[in-house]
């Protein structure tokens, strides 16, 4: 998606340790009119295959995907990473290590909200090694729910996520898929297939 690539590469910084901060439109400051082509974008993608349910996980997943539900009309579910004292059972969970954050959260949502009749659009901000997502999996097989596909704002291809999503015959679109940070600059894959 140009769109996306132009404002990664406007607003975008490449930090250390492969960590593209996008804070500028993304995950912290939120661009409505951005995430509402993300949504869009989305709902493209995956027609036709009659969704009941987008599922992320907080924070950063949330804008695109409550957009893409908006689009859709149907409800997104966010899994949580801190245990709110309203949610103290019947829950599905998994375990999710944070690329980013070094740090490794149990996530969870209200086993109410997900169900084996589901049919689950997985949406998130950024696909790095897969574990947030994987978390994600993880809980719809719990509730027996069906993962119809994962959506991804920025993919970076040269990490081991997409491959971990694949291997389990899950369809993945990716809006921008980073090949490197290479000079300290964001370049996409589309751009190396240009070549």
């Amino acid at each position: 998606m140009k769109l996306l690539e132009n404002r990664i590469r406007e607003d975008g910084l490449v930090l250390p340790g492969n960590v593209l901060k996008v804070n500028q439109f993304l995950n912290h400051q939120i661009d409505p009119d951005l995430m509402y082509k993300l949504g869009q974008e989305f709902v493209k993608l995956y027609q036709g295959e009659e969704i009941t349910k987008i599922v992320t996980i907080e924070a950063s997943g949330i804008a695109p995907a409550i957009m893409t539900g908006l689009i859709l009309h149907v409800p997104v579910l966010f899994a949580r990473k801190q245990k709110s004292s309203t949610m103290n059972a019947g829950l599905y969970t998994a375990e999710v290590y944070s690329y980013t954050k070094k740090v490794k959260n149990t996530v969870s949502v209200d086993q109410k909200f997900l169900n084996k009749n589901d049919r689950v659009l997985i949406i998130d901000d950024f696909l790095a090694n897969g574990q947030a997502v994987q978390g994600l999996i993880d809980i719809c097989k719990a509730a027996q729910a069906e993962v119809v596909g994962v959506g991804i704002a920025i993919e970076k291809s040269f990490q081991d996520g997409a491959e971990l999503i694949k291997k389990q015959d899950i369809r993945l679109e990716s809006l921008a898929r980073i090949s490197s940070f290479a000079d300290n600059q964001v370049h996409f894959v589309e751009d190396k297939d240009n070549e």
